[in-house]
């Protein structure tokens, strides 16, 4: 059903020549949200879409109390969450010593079993979008055919580029590449018939180049077009449905092609429970590999004791602060410490670059993206190789952590990208934080590979969260570097725990982005619970098997969206017919 919006009904503002309002451009590159409405007025589409009328209204299902304790939630959405969520934790924190087992178990079961199945959902959302550039589809435009983009060209590139950076790149932009490049140089490792070592594919043994460009290869594989793939499917998805099809912008609504109306019930339940939990767990598995660093960066500078009660105390006060800006809408501190925290980000980056292997890491950014061209498929292969610790340490897990992550990133840009054609989308979201990306792994992992070849040791010794600090350690500056960049953990994970609660919350609270402020406190305080709880039930190990445990679920869900936004683009097309 078509639907041309009313003649006074506000269009979108702005385009790439004549940006529309640049505050709330700015507002929004600072993630502010107006706090003066419970229930976020989408706007209408411009233009004859394929619209889907449904009676179904914004809260409709929600229990509701008063002062002294306010609260506004979905049943049951918010009701099961919570009590997973809560029993977890208590159960985590009552067993540590006999859930640890546990959780390397349920990770290495997931990751050895259903590797195939990660690689081959990466490799769908891979191909779909590049499908969708390519086919007539992509000249759908989202808000309508007469929808103009919200923000400028160059506002939102930046914003994309702030969705593309995060702990993970601090934790593991020299870890992966060095680690990479010392299994590779070393060659595979055989005992008892089944290969033990770490190296991607075949490796490389002895040929330092070849053990390089290959490390590179595979590190630009696991940040690179596959992952923005899982955030661009989840993106296009609620945008579409919510700015094309008229429906709330929520993950339920993606599946009315496949269960009309039945997605306000039982069907539309169980997507948001596991939106909820994938997200909660993919956020908790963040902080606690934050807290891991940023613990490490102090013992690093100041020679405190990285134990987990120095651990358990920085994530406290990093939920804290993250709390503090839930309950104050994300004031103006909190607004410059975000900005802060990207300008510091940049200047990291370019300091390692000019103070590192300048020469190095400008020919090996083109090298680099040359390597994973020419190893992308192999490494995209999910049948007949035998690189198994890689494929399912590294690959499996990557998959999985960035499919819980999706609902919070995909959410984020969906909100930013209205009045873009799903080609304008598809290229940009994929290419321009991959670029970034590539770029941060050339200049931090190349640095790190380059001093190893000069004679340190100091880095491939230390712990993968130390190594970082290693690293900068043979550049100038050290002191103020490694403070730096202990600063952007804590700053990125802040920042991302108080969008990632808004977006946890307005699931739970079925759609309303601004509903009691006890229930975002809530989400908040118990992401750094469930972190505590996986440090201390196992550590890493248990950070990784939660995000693989619930990233597994929840592939089926964005497969699922797959099917839909082509039929739903198809519907678009039909009615520019």
């Amino acid at each position: 059903m078509s639907q041309t919006p009313p003649q006074d009904q506000p269009i979108g503002q702005g385009h790439e020549d004549d940006p529309g309002d640049l505050l709330r451009e700015q507002e929004a590159l600072a993630g502010h949200h107006d706090p003066d409405t419970s229930i976020e007025a989408l706007p209408q589409p411009e233009g004859p879409t394929e619209i889907i009328t449904t009676d179904y209204e914004i809260g409709q299902d929600n229990i509701e109390g008063v002062k002294p304790v306010a609260f506004d939630i979905h049943n049951p959405v918010f009701m099961i969450s919570a009590a997973t969520v809560v029993l977890f934790t208590a159960v985590t924190l009552m067993f540590p010593a006999v859930l640890g087992p546990f959780f390397g178990g349920l990770r290495d079961m997931v990751t050895g079993r259903f590797d195939w199945f990660f690689l081959i959902a990466g490799n769908v959302f891979v191909l779909l979008s590049l499908g969708l550039i390519l086919s007539p589809l992509g000249s759908v435009r989202l808000g309508g055919p007469e929808a103009r983009p919200d923000f400028s060209l160059t506002g939102w590139f930046s914003m994309l580029f702030a969705a593309g950076m995060g702990i993970g790149l601090m934790f593991y932009g020299v870890s992966e590449p060095l680690g990479h490049f010392t299994a590779a140089l070393g060659g595979p490792v055989v005992e008892g018939g089944l290969r033990t070592d770490w190296a991607p594919l075949d490796g490389a043994a002895g040929d330092e180049l070849a053990a390089r460009r290959l490390a590179m290869a595979a590190t630009i594989f696991h940040w690179g077009l596959h992952p923005w793939a899982i955030y661009a499917v989840v993106a296009l998805a609620l945008a579409l449905f919510a700015y094309n099809k008229g429906l709330p912008l929520t993950l339920r609504s993606v599946f009315h092609p496949i269960f009309g109306d039945r997605i306000w019930g039982w069907p539309g339940h169980v997507i948001d429970v596991m939106a909820v939990m994938a997200t909660l767990f993919g956020l908790a598995t963040s902080l606690g590999i934050g807290a891991e660093q940023a613990s490490a960066g102090f013992g690093f500078l100041f020679g405190w004791s990285a134990t987990d009660t120095s651990k358990i105390v920085l994530i406290i006060a990093i939920t804290a602060v993250a709390t503090t800006s839930v309950v104050l809408g994300v004031e103006k501190g909190v607004k410059r410490l975000s900005e802060i925290n990207m300008v510091l980000a940049l200047i990291l980056l370019c300091f390692v670059i000019f103070a590192g292997p300048t020469a190095q890491i400008v020919s090996g950014f083109f090298g680099n993206l040359g390597a994973y061209a020419a190893n992308i498929l192999p490494l995209s292969n999910p049948f007949g190789r035998d690189d198994d610790n890689f494929r399912q340490g590294w690959t499996a897990f990557y998959w999985a952590w960035w499919i819980s992550w999706s609902p919070f990133v995909g959410m984020f840009i969906a909100r930013v990208s209205r009045g873009r054609t799903v080609r304008q989308f598809l290229v940009a979201v994929l290419i321009v934080p991959s670029i970034i990306s590539v770029l941060w792994m050339t200049a931090f992992g190349g640095t790190a590979i380059s001093v190893t070849l000069a004679g340190f040791s100091g880095v491939t010794e230390a712990a993968l969260e130390l190594q970082l600090f290693q690293m900068l350690s043979q550049l100038p500056l050290t002191a103020i570097t490694s403070f730096v960049g202990i600063i952007l953990v804590i700053v990125f994970f802040v920042t991302s725990s108080d969008s990632g609660s808004l977006v946890i919350d307005t699931i739970a609270a079925g759609g309303k982005i601004h509903a009691p402020m006890p229930q975002r406190i809530f989400w908040c305080s118990f992401e750094g619970l469930v972190a505590i709880a996986l440090l201390l039930g196992g550590g890493l190990t248990a950070l990784q098997a939660m995000a693989v445990s619930t990233g597994l679920p929840f592939t089926l869900v964005l497969l699922g969206a797959c099917w839909a936004i082509v039929k739903g683009l198809i519907g678009e097309r039909r009615e520019l017919a």
